[in-house]
C-alpha cells in the first residue's frame, strides 16, 4: 500500500528500513499512470515502505530533494537518500530497482 505523507511526517516516515517515496501531483498524467504500477509493487515487495507526496503541496521537501521532474521516486536506506529514479516505469523494472536495497 502506498501511503500519503506530508513534509511534517517525512523524517520519522523514513528514518528506517527502505522506503520509496513517490513525488507526484495530481496533474500529471505520467503520475497517474505510475501509481497503479507502484500500488503493485509494493504488494509484491513488502519489506519496503512505500509512500506518496504531493509536490503541489509539498513544494519545500521537493525543492530539498532537487526534485524538478515528476513522477520521481527517492529511494531511501535507514534515512539516507540512495537514489532518485524519474518518469513512468515498468513494474518488472521498479521491482529490479528496488530490490537490491533489501537487506
Amino acid at each position: 500500500m502506498v501511503k500519503k505523507i506530508t513534509g511534517k511526517e517525512f523524517e520519522d516516515t523514513v528514518k528506517t528500513g527502505v522506503s520509496v517515496v513517490d513525488f507526484s501531483a495530481g496533474w500529471c498524467g505520467p503520475c497517474n499512470m505510475l501509481a497503479p504500477v507502484l500500488e503493485e509493487v509494493s504488494q509484491d515487495l513488502t519489506d519496503i515502505n512505500f509512500y506518496n507526496v504531493d509536490v503541489d503541496t509539498e513544494t519545500q521537501l521537493a525543492v530539498r530533494f532537487g526534485i524538478s521532474n515528476i513522477p520521481a521516486l527517492l529511494i531511501m536506506k535507514d534515512g539516507e537518500k540512495k537514489e532518485i529514479q524519474v518518469g513512468f516505469q515498468p513494474k518488472e523494472s521498479l521491482i529490479e530497482a528496488f530490490k537490491k536495497y533489501i537487506d
